[in-house]
């Protein structure tokens, strides 16, 4: 713990002026979750000239664990003003000032997503603490809030309620100040706060516009050339990463990018539907290409009088029997195919993969178990390529017909519909969903949206509904 201050120590102070900021709120992401709570300080030539706090009423419920975690109940709220009714009051009390937050991404992204809602943007120099203690404190393995409090003796009124934490902050400045002095302090703020490097091509205001939720963002190039399409739950934050130094691959395109478009979603499903759709239509210059439904194989165990046999061949996109991965290849499927048989001791000659007299050569070599030789029943061979095949079975559509998968978000309710594990579309009303209908759509079989789906309906949230004649029912 660092000494404690004395008053020759606090005779330089900190010049400027910052907002310190603290929020609580229902989750930790912007675009689903709302604000509850606000507390500002403002801090002014190293000390304390201002406070303010309010509770906010998000509109929703404040899930149990959060009450627990800060104390403040959906009764403590029921009768606060929302975001909009202090929106003025909080823009007046950042303006002109640094933003200054513990873990800063995630207080501002809050507010700019709250103000965003309301139509505005928010637009402030930010500092994250947590960035300034591991500048000035390298050595140390956390600068949580809580190991700042400890490590500095920092007092703290009230923990996990916003005025209380946004106070630790101001003590946290004077500390370092006091051990490190203003200049570097006041140094190392500008280095820190300075935001993200753009190349010069793209507008300074461009972190401005980015939002913090989830969609699809475009990078073009000259002449208006698509050179890359991606997704994100967060654009602001996966945008920017972009132009940050990094890999050799990342610099060259942001170099080549002149303008950023995006298109948002209403979740991570979306996002993923609606990349991997626009990367295989539009084929942008930078991206993976995606596989080509056309050209996808899979292998199939078929039952033979000597047990089962396995072949590859192009996937129907109608037979899930027997059926395991999707490959872009022949020549793919076959290389899993072989390391399988290798890694388990499978019988090539049983699995019809050889067809010389006698048995196969991996027994001869030892690495065959002896199904060829009989010395392993067929029956205990059958049940080990299903086991080493298993993990890439293809499942069967599991529905009665034509499914919606519900998301909501920042941007309101969507609908993604699918019938045979085929992405037909989203809707974001009766009349679109209506037009999704799979006698209205001509749409392919696509390998890389049966594994989004797939993975999508392993989550506990996913919200699956039948489609009956453009309803939606449970």
């Amino acid at each position: 713990m660092d000494a404690p201050l004395s008053d020759a120590a606090c005779v330089t102070a900190l010049r400027g002026s910052f907002a310190l900021v603290d929020l609580e709120t229902t989750g930790g992401h912007a675009a689903f979750h709302r604000v509850i709570e606000v507390g500002i300080v403002s801090y002014e030539q190293g000390r304390i000239v201002d406070e303010w706090s309010s509770l906010v009423n998000p509109g929703i419920r404040i899930p149990g664990g959060i009450q627990s975690f800060t104390g403040i109940t959906d009764a403590m709220v029921a009768d606060a003003p929302p975001f909009a009714a202090i929106a003025t009051e909080v823009r007046t009390r950042l303006a002109n000032r640094m933003f200054v937050a513990h873990n800063a991404r995630f207080d501002h992204g809050f507010l700019r997503t709250e103000f965003r809602r309301l139509g505005e943007r928010l637009s402030v120099p930010v500092l994250c603490t947590v960035r300034l203690s591991r500048a000035f404190y390298p050595d140390q393995v956390s600068h949580s809030l809580d190991a700042l409090i400890e490590r500095h003796g920092l007092a703290c009124s009230a923990r996990h309620r916003a005025l209380g934490d946004a106070r630790v902050l101001a003590g946290f400045l004077e500390r370092v100040v006091a051990c490190h002095g203003a200049q570097p302090v006041e140094s190392a703020i500008a280095r820190l706060s300075a935001g993200p490097a753009l190349p010069p091509q793209l507008p300074a205001d461009l972190p401005d516009d980015l939002p913090e939720g989830p969609g699809v963002y475009f990078f073009y190039g000259q002449g208006g050339t698509l050179l890359y399409v991606g997704k994100s739950t967060n654009i602001r934050t996966r945008v920017l990463q972009h132009f940050a130094a990094g890999q050799r691959t990342e610099q060259r395109l942001a170099r080549r990018v002149t303008r950023v478009d995006w298109s948002e979603t209403a979740g991570e499903l979306g996002a993923l539907l609606r990349a991997a759709r626009l990367v295989r239509q539009l084929q942008p210059t930078a991206n993976r290409r995606l596989r080509r439904s056309e050209g996808c194989y899979t292998i199939r165990l078929e039952p033979h009088e000597s047990g089962l046999r396995a072949r590859v061949e192009r996937f129907d996109l109608v037979d899930f029997t027997e059926a395991h991965g999707l490959f872009c290849s022949h020549r793919e499927a076959v290389r899993i195919l072989e390391r399988v048989v290798r890694e388990h001791d499978l019988c090539r000659k049983l699995l019809g993969l050889e067809s010389a007299a006698g048995t196969c050569l991996a027994f001869q070599l030892g690495r065959c178990r002896g199904a060829c030789a009989g010395r392993e029943p067929i029956v205990l061979h059958d049940t080990r390529i299903r086991l080493a095949l298993q993990p890439q079975r293809l499942q069967r559509w599991p529905f009665a017909g034509p499914v919606g998968v519900r998301e909501r978000g920042l941007i309101g309710e969507e609908i993604h519909v699918f019938d045979r594990w085929r992405y037909l579309g989203s809707a974001r009303s009766e009349r679109e969903l209506a037009s999704l209908q799979p006698e209205a759509v001509e749409i392919r079989f696509d390998p890389d949206v049966y594994r989004i789906l797939r993975r999508a309906l392993t989550k506990t949230a996913t919200h699956v509904f039948e489609l009956r004649g453009g309803a939606v029912r449970r």
